[in-house]
């Protein structure tokens, strides 16, 4: 999977816009803003969407999902909106996608998949609590969402013999198969532990969760062979296959995890440690933007260090993540800082031909922040 090809690196700056804020901590009644995501409705808009955390940045308290829209390719977003409070306890890691293939719903219809828990991860890993899995829907655009629907049943192994306790959605988008055997499937990546905490965190293990039938009924996937898999993003590949990236919760390889499957999403053929894509621990970003020749052109955003969150890269593949052949920083300013984390979670949306937007917390979790890069002026080079 390795190659000799040189990667380059290109200032992002010549050819994206400014970065433009959208949620900034202790503004619009929240103390800090974490964990964004993002989609292209299909209008066009971009809804941007993250947890709002209320009382401190913690990861578990009184947490809501909130959202705003932007009409006008990111340069200003709309006033912040509530999507989800779950009162006191915790709401978040949202995970949206358009299903444009349910003939119910000829313009679309947004699912907006997260998760409610009401302990700390720590406690829930230790049996003393639960985390759930919902979606809710829009058919107008994210004007309206539907009530609530409840999928743990189906999507959760929490029951003995299997004994899943810590759970998560992605964070970031999900997907939609385009073509091919699954096209219509709707794809969430996902991780969960099982049993009591290991050393290192061995309890993780990466999967996913998908729909055939426009959510009506939910299924699981083979749960990934690596212990410490963790947080995922999801792409589709050509030939009915899928990429799972995941994160590497153990940290002993500071590289992301990266698992193929021939079915989907269903079972996994391979899985390795991509030394091409160095990670600290963190959260990323996988997105299908196209076609090339019948293959799948990814985009993948992570902070492209080993030691710290900093250095938020955007890199292409043009061929299904053999070789990375483009390198962008997106915010040089966020290269290799000793101040502590500067850049850590991100997502990417497709935009309009040849403009790919990302969302991406800074400045030590200060703010989200959005910006769209003109990947059309990126030339190949050998």
């Amino acid at each position: 999977m390795k190659t000799s090809l040189t990667t380059w690196l290109i200032v992002v700056s010549m050819w994206s816009a400014a970065q433009v804020p959208v949620f900034r901590s202790g503004t619009e009644g929240y103390a800090s803003f974490r964990i964004p995501a993002i989609l292209t409705a299909p209008n066009g808009k971009l809804l941007a969407f993250c947890e709002g955390r209320v009382q401190n940045a913690g990861d578990f308290g009184n947490i809501d999902i909130v959202m705003k829209e932007s009409t006008d390719q990111g340069r200003t977003w709309s006033p912040l909106r509530i999507l989800v409070d779950a009162d006191s306890l915790q709401a978040g890691n949202p995970a949206p996608v358009v299903d444009r293939y349910d003939p119910r719903y000829p313009n679309g219809r947004i699912f907006l998949f997260y998760n409610t828990g009401n302990n700390h991860e720590g406690e829930v890993r230790k049996g003393k609590g639960q985390r759930n899995v919902w979606y809710i829907t829009s058919t107008d655009e994210g004007k309206n969402w539907t009530v609530p629907v409840n999928i743990s049943e189906q999507v959760h192994k929490s029951h003995p013999p299997d004994n899943w306790r810590s759970y998560a959605n992605t964070p970031g988008h999900a997907l939609q198969f385009s073509q091919g055997k699954y096209k219509g499937r709707i794809y969430v990546a996902a991780n969960h532990s099982v049993g009591d905490p290991q050393p290192d965190f061995e309890d993780y293990r990466a999967h996913g969760f998908f729909s055939d039938d426009h959510g009506d009924h939910f299924q699981l996937s083979e749960s990934l062979v690596i212990p410490g898999s963790n947080e995922s993003t999801a792409a589709e590949l050509s030939n009915d296959r899928l990429m799972l990236n995941s994160r590497n919760q153990k940290g002993d390889v500071r590289a992301r995890i990266v698992t193929i499957s021939g079915d989907g999403g269903v079972t996994w053929n391979s899985s390795y440690y991509d030394d091409q894509l160095p990670d600290p621990v963190c959260q990323g970003s996988l997105l299908n933007i196209g076609w090339r020749s019948g293959r799948a052109v990814l985009a993948f955003s992570n902070p492209a260090s080993r030691e710290r969150r900093d250095s938020l890269t955007l890199r292409i593949s043009r061929d299904e993540g053999r070789s990375w052949t483009t390198s962008v920083i997106v915010d040089p300013a966020g290269v290799r800082s000793d101040r502590g984390d500067r850049q850590a979670y991100s997502d990417l949306v497709l935009m309009k031909k040849n403009r790919i937007g990302i969302i991406y917390e800074q400045n030590g979790y200060g703010e989200i922040v959005f910006k769209y890069i003109d990947i059309s002026k990126f030339s190949r080079r050998k």
